[in-house]
């Protein structure tokens, strides 16, 4: 039963660390990377469809992007996305691709990404801490219910306690690491 509930917090606190990395990675830096275009939706046929499901994305130089539609005829929808999306960028459409320029970053825009690189870094980390106390909820629980005894039960919150903090210095990891790229000019 503890071992039920410890697998799962982890499993949990896994997929809250991929989904904080996701995130990290979609923040722009001084580079190209076809990971900042994995939140631009384009209104296809009236259907929401992500980006990387209508045009295949591609880095030719440090700060220049190219975008090949599939479907030729969703361009202009293509073109809107990108031009609305939170990048900042203006997208060209030369009629067989999408050229996007990426501008050089200014100093205040480097913090502004660094500051929503923060937010979302601590995004995760209240989710994994929110998977812990759930955690600990349920051990209490099994504890309560004599499942278990209480030396089984505070064991498994001392483990459920290091695991938590191995993911909470994983993010931070992740979030120095994008700071890192950020701030380099």
């Amino acid at each position: 039963m503890i071992d039920d509930v410890m697998l799962d917090a982890e499993d949990k606190m896994d997929k809250a660390l991929d989904a904080g990395k996701h995130e990290l990675a979609a923040i722009r830096t001084g580079r190209a990377n076809p990971s900042m275009f994995n939140g631009i939706v384009v209104d296809y046929y009236g259907a929401p469809t992500p980006l990387q499901q209508l045009a295949s994305i591609t880095i030719p130089e440090a700060r220049s992007v190219i975008v090949s539609p599939y479907d030729r005829g969703a361009m202009k929808e293509i073109v809107t996305a990108i031009r609305e999306s939170d990048l900042g960028v203006n997208p060209t459409d030369d009629g067989t691709v999408i050229r996007v320029t990426l501008p050089v970053l200014t100093e205040e825009r480097r913090r502004d990404y660094v500051k929503l690189a923060r937010s979302r870094a601590e995004e995760s980390r209240v989710q994994v801490r929110g998977v812990r106390a759930k955690a600990k909820k349920e051990l209490e629980a099994i504890k309560r219910d004599g499942e278990a005894g209480e030396d089984d039960v505070k064991r498994a919150e001392a483990e459920l306690d290091a695991l938590t903090k191995r993911y909470v210095e994983q993010i931070d990891a992740a979030l120095a690491t994008k700071e890192a790229e950020l701030l380099e000019v």
